[in-house]
């Protein structure tokens, strides 16, 4: 058998000879409290004894049962006691002889986890509490229980948990504690990755929603929310309860489908690898959803939106599964277009549709040009293919192409496609097909043709309009060119709203005129728009209906450089920004070119998230995309500029704040360090400029990086902010210190060791990976491909992604860097090809680099 790495093959076969029943879950956590692993030189484990009831198509036939876990005590199949050295191989328990009707028993010792996987078990450094939470997509919850994991095989699940006495135990369903044990509700019929078990000293608060639907039946669902003690001060639970029970409505009134799973829950956790995660009546959270400082409308927008995409999972994912992980989409895409359709329907976040276009757009465009890109519904071979392929495609694309379904098809066909869906497949499994119909069903449309062009193919197109004037200056013609690359040549159909402007007497440039048309195939004429006048842009995705690169001719690009500020529409303009930037990564605008807009009109931009989109940006183009020569030059400008933002931002603003943490992570001269130095010790001052602790160690990590703040100063202000939070920002910016030393330590801890948590290795590498440290980082280089396998083989899969992803050379920009990657990959071949496609990500990334440094250098040579 090959262990962890269930493959999809293997799925299928079991699929087809099983059926499950149902589980009966026992887990004895008390062993959680104290220090230290349970014995020398071994994993801290608790006991897990499951009973599984399960049918068999074919009697006398074989199959297997998953666990991982340090040791298995006994195994009983149907009565007959099996030898564990036998039938447990550190990942499977072989079953033989299966009966019609079967009854599995293991009692195992399955280890706590320190990487997010499984039952993360965290100690909170301020007061010494722990805290215990499980993670399981896609295939952990073998870690904890024995069972058949893989989302086709779903059951309902009973789960009780001895625990210490002080504790709170939540999972899935209600809970009750009798006798010491907690004793939960039998859940509906669900899949393994989705059950969950939260425990320990948490901070909880609760609430209630309650709707009457027109039949007069009444639904109320009991509501929580929990954080660790140490955060309770800053917990704004009200916020939180406001947008759960405006999201309920919203679907209730939209899906027609009452919420399924009784109470709704909401644990914000410590060192969550993911954003959140959609267990039924049990939501689990990373924990910096809470604030612990002032943050901007974007960060309550943000979190606004993960609460809605979780919410929405609870329909398109936990009552209606995909079958396998090829189908991931039909629920993460789902979720990510629900989250952004809720927040502008229900809550106070009208704009959330900016952020979409601007910020999860850019994230699906980079994953869509990748080497790695693939289908929304994708070809998922195994386990290791499903944990890589949580991605830009599966999430932001499959949300836009679905932005572009419903201008498709109209809205209320598609919602009524997904009402019919929920009613026909609830607590079952589905393919691509099993949507495709219903929505044939509503629409009247082919969705055949579209499937196959949006879903089941790679690739972005870009749109070129092409505008022909007459004598009189008015257009004769105007055109809509799609181009596609040639790895993935498909020219889809696109539903666009084509919009013209121009400036106003008042120099505002607004829009005069708009048209929705259907491109098809390499160029087409926008009839409605001729006799126009001479618009001064063109601007093709206007209203961002669709899904693609959107270009400019010259005469657009020419009025964007004089007068991008100058648009009044924020939608827009944004869009403007993400094409600008795409143009950028495209090595068709010089680096410096984007840098220069940014310094000229960010500072005009209202929508926050915008303005924090375009720091990010221009960090970006300095770090990978401006030319070596000018990179100090660019540098400069961009510090002097945002400095000149920060003063000039309104007192006590969003903006302020934003402009300050671009601040301080683009400082560098001795100036500009000393008013950061000021501002932590109080001797400088900006008014209105509350700088509260998160943002004291944002001012700290450059200063950290440039060698102004040296260990005691990091010591001092973790004493100041002794807890979680603060020790995760005292390991980055110990990393982060310029020494030969610092950066072979911090290397070893996260290479040649496994002693820090999932957290913690994500703050090293944060630290360690300094853009101004490019001299000092290069003997990691070589390091870096002797030791990626062998990280790959013996980490968790979560830490390996941590570990290839963040420690790749990626700032040793040269043709160097590029071949020895290139000569791993030649003598790795054999490598998993889930750490192959990390390696290949990266090599793109760099080698997109160098092609935009070298645009950024002919900019400079022909000016």
């Amino acid at each position: 058998m090959p262990g962890e790495n269930l493959s999809r093959d293997e799925a299928r076969e079991r699929a087809a000879l099983l059926s499950v029943d149902g589980y009966d879950v026992s887990l004895d956590v008390r062993s959680a409290l104290g220090d230290g692993p349970s014995r020398e030189g071994e994993p801290r484990t608790f006991r897990s004894v499951t009973t599984i009831r399960f049918r068999c198509a074919e009697p006398g036939a074989t199959s297997f049962a998953d666990l991982i876990a340090p040791s298995v005590t006994a195994v009983s199949l149907n009565g007959r006691d099996l030898d564990p050295s036998v039938v447990f191989d550190g990942s499977r328990i072989v079953l033989e002889d299966l009966a019609a009707d079967n009854e599995l028993v293991v009692d195992a010792q399955c280890a706590y986890s320190r990487t997010g996987e499984g039952l993360h078990r965290f100690v909170d450094p301020e007061d010494g509490e722990v805290y215990l939470y499980t993670q399981y997509e896609p295939a952990d919850s073998r870690r904890v229980f024995a069972n058949f994991e893989q989302p086709d095989l779903k059951a309902p699940f009973r789960f009780e948990v001895r625990a210490p006495r002080e504790w709170t135990v939540w999972s899935n369903g209600a809970g009750q504690l009798a006798d010491g044990v907690w004793r939960f509700a039998e859940t509906k019929p669900i899949s393994t990755y989705i059950t969950c078990v939260v425990a320990g000293p948490y901070h909880y608060v609760t609430d209630s929603y309650s709707r009457t639907f027109a039949d007069g039946t009444t639904l109320q669902i009991p509501l929580g929310a929990m954080c660790r003690k140490g955060l309770a001060p800053y917990f704004d639970a009200d916020d939180v309860f406001l947008v759960t029970k405006q999201g309920l409505d919203f679907f209730h009134d939209h899906f027609d489908y009452p919420y399924p799973f009784g109470k709704y829950d909401q644990a914000f956790v410590p060192e969550y690898n993911l954003g959140a995660m959609e267990n039924p009546g049990m939501v689990t959270f990373r924990e910096e959803f809470i604030f612990r400082g002032k943050v901007t409308r974007a960060s309550y927008e943000g979190r606004a939106n993960v609460v809605l995409h979780e919410m929405a999972h609870m329909w398109f994912g936990d009552l209606v599964t995909m079958v396998w992980w090829d189908d991931l989409w039909l629920k993460e895409s789902f979720a990510d277009f629900m989250g952004t359709f809720a927040n502008v329907g229900a809550t106070r976040f009208k704009d959330a549709w900016i952020t979409f276009a601007n910020r999860r757009k850019a994230w699906a465009y980079r994953a869509d040009q990748l080497p790695s890109t693939h289908p929304i519904t994708a070809d998922i071979r195994d386990l290791q293919d499903a944990k890589l392929n949580f991605d830009g495609i599966t999430y932001a694309k499959g949300a836009s192409v679905l932005k572009q379904l419903v201008a498709y098809v109209g809205q209320d066909a598609f919602l009524e496609g997904a009402r019919r869906y929920f009613k026909r497949h609830a607590y079952g499994n589905t393919r691509l097909g099993d949507l495709l119909s219903v929505l044939e069903e509503t629409s009247g449309r082919d969705m055949g043709a579209w499937s196959r062009s949006w879903l089941q193919t790679a690739g972005v197109n870009s749109l070129t309009p092409q505008v022909l004037l007459d004598a009189e200056g008015r257009i004769d013609e105007l055109a809509v060119v799609q181009e596609a690359a040639e790895s993935h040549p498909e020219l889809r159909p696109h539903r666009v709203a084509v919009g013209l402007y121009r400036r106003t007497q008042a120099g505002a440039l607004e829009r005069f005129a708009q048209a929705e048309v259907d491109v098809e195939g390499p160029r087409t004429v926008v009839a409605e728009l001729a006799g126009a006048q001479a618009p001064e842009l063109v601007l093709v995705n206007d209203d961002d209906l669709t899904y693609c690169k959107t270009r400019f001719d010259e005469t657009s690009l020419a009025t964007l450089r004089a007068a991008l500020g100058d648009m009044t529409d924020p939608l827009a303009r944004a869009l403007c920004w993400s094409a600008l930037w795409n143009m950028t990564r495209d090595a068709l605008l010089p680096a410096r070119d984007f840098v220069e807009l940014v310094l000229r009109f960010a500072g005009r931009e209202s929508d926050i998230g915008v303005l924090q989109m375009l720091h990010a940006w221009a960090d970006s183009s300095l770090v990978h995309y401006a030319a070596p020569a000018w990179r100090p030059t660019g540098e400069r400008l961009v510090a002097e500029g945002a400095l000149r933002e920060l003063r000039a931002a309104e007192a006590g603003s969003e903006q302020q704040l934003a402009w300050a943490r671009f601040f301080a992570s683009v400082a560098s001269g001795p100036e500009d360090l000393g008013l950061l130095r000021g501002l932590l010790e109080g001797t400088e001052k900006i008014e209105g400029l509350d700088v509260d602790q998160e943002l004291r160690w944002t001012f700290l990590e450059p200063l950290a990086a440039h060698g102004v703040a040296d260990e005691s100063v990091l010591a001092a202000e973790l004493a100041r902010d002794d807890t979680a939070s603060g020790k995760r920002h005292q390991v980055r910016c110990l990393a982060a210190r310029p020494s030969e030393a610092v950066k072979a330590q911090a290397w070893a801890q996260v290479v040649e060791s496994d002693a820090l948590s999932n957290a913690l290795v994500e703050a090293t590498i944060s630290g360690f990976t300094q853009a101004s440290q490019r001299k000092l980082l290069a003997p990691y280089a070589e390091k870096y491909f002797a030791v990626i396998e062998r990280v790959w083989s013996e980490r968790s899969i979560q830490i390996g992604m941590d570990v290839v992803r963040g420690l790749f050379p990626g700032l040793q920009q040269s043709q160097a860097t590029l071949d020895a990657t290139d000569a791993w990959l030649a003598a790795h071949e054999d490598a998993a090809p889930a750490l192959r496609r990390l390696v290949l990500e990266a090599r793109d990334d760099l080698a997109r680099g160098l092609r935009g440094q070298e645009c950024d250098a002919s900019a400079a040579s022909t000016a």
